[in-house]
């Protein structure tokens, strides 16, 4: 297994990248990679701690001026680079990142590694494209207009179910508006996050712009949040850790975007194309072996159709080929740990007192043994207001419920504190519509689930966080803008200074 790719050489300098250079972190702990699909340590290195932080975010302060100070074609020339190498590295990008996370060979390859490379795309034409409202003579006497600047250090946390997505997306759109940055990786699965700086270092990102410390987060991860040169963070993870990350960041007054949580509905009105809402659960509650805060978890299904879905979603799971990432004929890969598979296995050992496991429900054995492997489960019977319908599970599990009328399936759809993604299916047009407009998400889809663009906005309602990432939208949130109002009088003494000055 492999493509020539030596994991352990390549970051046998460490696993921190700061100021441009590889290095080792200081914090006298020590981190193993694992391959969760065999068990066996891909790399260790020393885990970051403050003092790394500290000398990532220095780094990022003194490269700010100069790169803030580059024009919009400089920084769009630089990320065309950076997009140009990202393409070169591809099968490397795609490797470690199965390696690392466990995920198919053809989901890193066909997904993660395609996508990055296009983010990076999107953000070079971005850089060129930052928008204000048109300069005007809103006081009548004076000229008003907008500038977007950058804001400065940021500071971002990045989780490890896409590790090299989610730093493209904490990192591209800070730097395409002249910010620097700071990211810290899950220490898990940090591989794929310093390769992504280096590649930028490599495309000629100046020294200092992309840093990356790999550490854990009450050492490393809180002293970022935290951090008095940190003007921003960006934390993508769970909603408990990211209230915590609230806390710590409003303390010290910073901006903040969180991209927290979810239980997407999966909602099957009866004049759904069966076979299509069929097909589309299985692949959206399953995609990255669930570990995906978009992944359909919740499937509410009208009741004519109900018996027929559940049918068919237990038939196609069980053709669902669990195997080695790295075989082309595997589907699904293992959960990111043991850990992780035990958590998963707890909710459904936890629903069979309550619920019917109609298929999957248990690891395999033979030769995936050794694995954090899980095969494809789903369940019915539950009630709404039971564990597996309402807490996030993050794996191969979907729950299947009934609905009777389109009120009440509007209704079962929203009744969670997430609001990330969800997808109605429906070939009536005002049935689509009503639900894209009320159901409390950030993403509706339309008879497909999970499907998502660099042109357009991710980011949730509720406990599932604020702010957005890909898109201008993302762009936007890493700037900072200021009014700029010029006098057109040239008159010494204004009208309205007589509110000071009386009626002299």
């Amino acid at each position: 297994m492999g493509n020539g790719f030596q994991v352990q050489d390549r970051f046998a300098e460490g696993a921190q990248y700061i100021g441009g250079r590889p290095r080792a972190g200081t914090s006298g702990r020590h981190q193993e990679v694992v391959n969760p699909a065999t068990g066996e340590t891909v790399c260790r290195y020393e885990l970051a701690g403050p003092e790394d932080v500290d000398a990532a975010v220095d780094a990022a302060r003194v490269a700010f001026p100069g790169w803030s100070g580059t024009t919009p074609a400089e920084r769009s020339d630089a990320l065309h680079r950076f997009a140009a190498v990202l393409a070169a590295r591809a099968e490397d990008f795609a490797y470690a990142e199965s390696l690392q996370c466990g995920k198919p060979l053809k989901l890193s390859t066909e997904f993660d590694v395609p996508g990055t490379v296009d983010n990076t795309s999107f953000f070079a034409g971005a850089a060129r494209h930052l928008e204000g409202r048109s300069a005007a003579e809103y006081s009548g006497d004076h000229t008003s207009y907008v500038r977007r600047e950058a804001i400065g250090v940021v500071g971002s946390i990045a989780p490890w179910n896409y590790p090299l997505q989610m730093a493209a997306w904490k990192i591209l759109p800070a730097v395409a508006a002249g910010n620097t940055i700071v990211l810290k990786p899950a220490e898990i699965t940090p591989l794929t996050s310093v390769m992504f700086a280096q590649a930028a270092t490599e495309a000629g990102i100046p020294d200092g712009v992309i840093n990356i410390v790999s550490g854990a987060g009450r050492d490393a991860g809180e002293h970022l949040v935290g951090h008095p040169d940190v003007v921003m963070t960006s934390f993508t993870g769970s909603t408990a850790v990211g209230r915590r990350v609230a806390e710590i960041a409003t303390a010290t007054v910073k901006r903040l975007h969180l991209e927290l949580g979810g239980k997407a509905p999966f909602l099957v009105f009866d004049d759904a194309d069966l076979d299509a809402a069929v097909n589309g659960a299985v692949a959206a509650s399953l995609i990255n072996t669930g570990q995906d805060c978009t992944a359909a978890t919740r499937a509410y299904v009208q009741r004519p159709l109900y018996d027929a879905f559940v049918a068919g979603v237990a038939a196609l799971m069980e053709t669902v080929r669990l195997g080695d990432p790295f075989a082309p004929s595997t589907d699904l890969g293992p959960l990111i740990s043991h850990q992780q598979r035990d958590r998963v296995a707890g909710f459904v050992e936890r629903a069979r007192a309550y619920a019917t496991v109609v298929t999957g429900g248990e690891a395999p054995g033979g030769e995936l043994a050794a694995g954090a492997y899980y095969r494809p489960t789903l369940i019915t019977g539950a009630a709404q207001d039971s564990e597996v319908v309402r807490s996030e599970i993050f794996g191969p599990v979907l729950v299947v419920l009934p609905f009777d009328t389109d009120d009440e399936g509007i209704r079962l759809a929203n009744d969670t504190p997430y609001g990330l993604a969800a997808s109605a299916w429906s070939r009536d047009l005002y049935r689509a519509n009503r639900a894209t407009r009320e159901i409390a998400a950030g993403c509706v889809w339309i008879n497909d689930h999970i499907p998502i663009i660099s042109e357009m906005p991710h980011g949730g309602y509720k406990a599932s966080g604020f702010g957005k990432d890909m898109s201008s939208y993302s762009f936007e949130e890493y700037t900072q803008v200021k009014h700029v109002m010029y006098d057109n009088t040239a008159v010494a003494r204004k009208d309205w200074h007589r509110t000071v000055f009386g009626d002299r």
